[in-house]
């Protein structure tokens, strides 16, 4: 019989970077998650304190940071698993290059640039709630204040999802290889290099989605659980342009029916 090497099975495991990486994607999403739906419950009126007098009382940091950790985990929850096909795509060619285990450190450099530029994202989506609440253009919940802003929401990213921009950024998030053909980056300082990269291409083909988040509400679950699963869909299915193109139709009938009646 063969003995069984100290932290054999271990190994085995980690050298499975399918199974490892799509395991970490899995569990920081859920974390996500959860916390998401923690803030939805105990901080449904997050700055209320400020709401009622937003014109004259302004928010204090506590209230921006707050808004900003929402932001940020939310982001984290919805965007990190539309990241897998390309992630996963990364590991298997770094395990390829390597058989040792180091490889597995410039995946977490790749998800981690991933991560930094949604939570750059989440500040200056922070800063925009904080002004449109000023603006009284939504309430406390962070949903449109008035049919017509919706509206024009829905509008703008039904329009984007024809726009030449959004195809292209589309394109880049669904094909792994040709991204990595052409931008390789090697160690992990590339690998954090090549995860800042993706992460501007996926705010490039997201950001007017992520803006349908004022519709209903930034902490309307449901609503944001329908978004994420969009961009997750426009990722991975294979008619692509018709699920698109058909979004842009029904975002845009949508918006200028609730533009419609906001006047």
């Amino acid at each position: 019989m063969h003995a069984t090497k100290p932290g054999g099975a271990l190994e085995a495991t980690l050298r499975n970077d399918r199974l490892f990486v799509l395991g970490g994607l899995i569990a920081a999403s859920l974390l996500a998650w959860v916390y998401t739906v923690k803030l939805a419950r105990e901080l449904p009126h997050l700055p209320a304190a400020h709401i009622g007098a937003a014109r004259t009382l302004p928010w204090n940091p506590g209230d921006l940071g707050l808004l900003f950790l929402m932001w940020t985990v939310m982001m984290t929850a919805m965007m990190v698993p539309t990241a897998a096909p390309m992630v996963l795509a990364f590991a298997k060619i770094k395990r390829k290059q390597g058989p040792d285990l180091a490889p597995m450190w410039p995946v977490v450099a790749f998800v981690l640039g991933y991560v930094v530029v949604w939570t750059v994202f989440s500040g200056l989506a922070t800063i925009v709630e904080w002004r449109l609440h000023v603006a009284t253009l939504v309430d406390v919940d962070g949903a449109a204040a008035s049919p017509l802003f919706g509206g024009v929401l829905l509008f703008t990213a039904g329009v984007f999802q024809w726009t030449p921009l959004k195809q292209a950024c589309l394109r880049h998030c669904r094909s792994p290889l040709a991204f990595f053909m052409t931008s390789w980056r090697d160690g992990w300082r590339g690998a954090l290099a090549m995860g800042l990269e993706h992460g501007i291409y996926c705010v490039g083909c997201c950001w007017a989605l992520m803006a349908l988040m004022f519709v209903a509400g930034v902490m309307n679950l449901l609503w944001l659980a329908v978004i994420a699963a969009f961009v997750l869909l426009e990722k991975v299915v294979p008619s692509v342009r018709l699920v698109s193109n058909t979004a842009g139709v029904l975002l845009t009938v949508w918006g200028l029916y609730l533009i419609r009646l906001g006047f």
